[in-house]
């Protein structure tokens, strides 16, 4: 009884597991409520053990930070791009879509960060730079995964998780490419980057090379124009009065409010003094349908109306053409 006294608690109160009663007496040092100790020692062992324990799980935690294998919370906020930009801008519609997937699902992939080399307390993004921008603007936790990572290890893991996407455009490879090379990175580590051999990546850099980047800049990432159309322009830009034709041409407000294939297609006819390929391209509703398709060549433009998306559409356009046109000529002068 004198056991049973010193830890104030019966051993049916033990067996049953309930600890929510008064002691009578005051506990071990070390020891929850219904716990029992063989003696004063091994209670005071056990305690030293589990902050022991504890110590130990802390240490495991940070060793896994430093080799990225724990996924952590961060505030956007504090989470710079990487130094190399890897995208030529993405399209609305992509960002409202991985915005609306997040919001409704969470972010289910982590971004790669690793602690900023020059500033203390602020990360550096590998890659994940649309889910920080998603997860930025629904004002919520960014889930990352956190490496001591080198420049050149960051480079690498920013272009292969690209590769695995699939999704950038081959001039945003060639470009990201030729950055690298202009911050002095080896060619093995950018074909590492890039999963690509010596011949590729030396046709991929030529063609930026030959091609001022303010204006890939202004074309943008052409998704569907691979590597044999930029070397075509690239032809045509033979001499710096063929040069500053398309730097003029590139920045009138018509070119500008085309997609990105299209200001491809119309500088390369320009320069050419060929026909604009014709393309449909979707013009997207307030409501996100796509009930209209515009077909736009040099000589005339043809809108498609699609009547599942909007039935009626069409009709409802037709007869306010008249209407239309007035306005237009109040609006023109015309």
């Amino acid at each position: 009884m004198a056991r049973k006294n010193l830890i104030g608690v019966s051993d049916n109160h033990v067996a049953d597991g309930e600890d929510d009663r008064p002691l009578a007496g005051r506990p071990i040092v070390g020891l929850t409520p219904g716990q029992r100790a063989s003696s004063p020692i091994g209670g005071i062992t056990r305690s030293l053990s589990n902050i022991t324990q504890k110590v130990e799980r802390a240490q495991e935690l940070e060793r896994q930070l430093a080799e990225g294998l724990a996924i952590i919370e961060l505030d956007p906020a504090l989470v710079d791009a990487s130094f190399i930009a890897d995208r030529l801008g993405v399209a609305a519609e992509a960002e409202q879509s991985l915005l609306q997937q997040i919001r409704d699902h969470g972010q289910q992939v982590p971004i790669l960060v690793r602690p900023h080399p020059r500033e203390d307390g602020r990360y550096q993004v590998a890659y994940g730079h649309r889910r920080l921008t998603a997860v930025r603007e629904l004002g919520s936790k960014v889930r990352a995964v956190v490496r001591d990572l080198s420049d050149e290890q960051l480079v690498i893991s920013q272009g292969q998780e690209n590769n695995a996407r699939t999704d950038l455009s081959f001039i945003e490879r060639a470009l990201f490419a030729a950055r690298l090379e202009d911050r002095n990175f080896s060619r093995d580590v950018i074909m590492s980057s890039l999963g690509v051999d010596k011949a590729a990546l030396s046709k991929m850099i030529a063609i930026v090379r030959r091609i001022p980047v303010d204006l890939i800049e202004i074309i943008g990432a052409a998704p569907s124009i691979g590597r044999r159309r930029w070397t075509e322009l690239a032809d045509l830009l033979v001499n710096d009065d063929k040069v500053t034709e398309a730097h003029g041409y590139a920045r009138r407000t018509d070119f500008l409010a085309r997609e990105s294939d299209q200001r491809f297609e119309t500088l390369f006819a320009f320069l050419s003094n060929v026909k604009v390929r014709s393309q449909a391209v979707a013009w997207v509703a307030p409501d996100d349908t796509r009930p209209v398709r515009i077909r736009e060549t040099n000589s005339e433009t043809t809108l498609s109306f699609n009547k599942k998306a909007a039935p009626g559409f069409a009709d409802f356009v037709r007869q306010r053409l008249k209407s239309l046109y007035l306005e237009y000529q109040e609006e023109t002068g015309d």
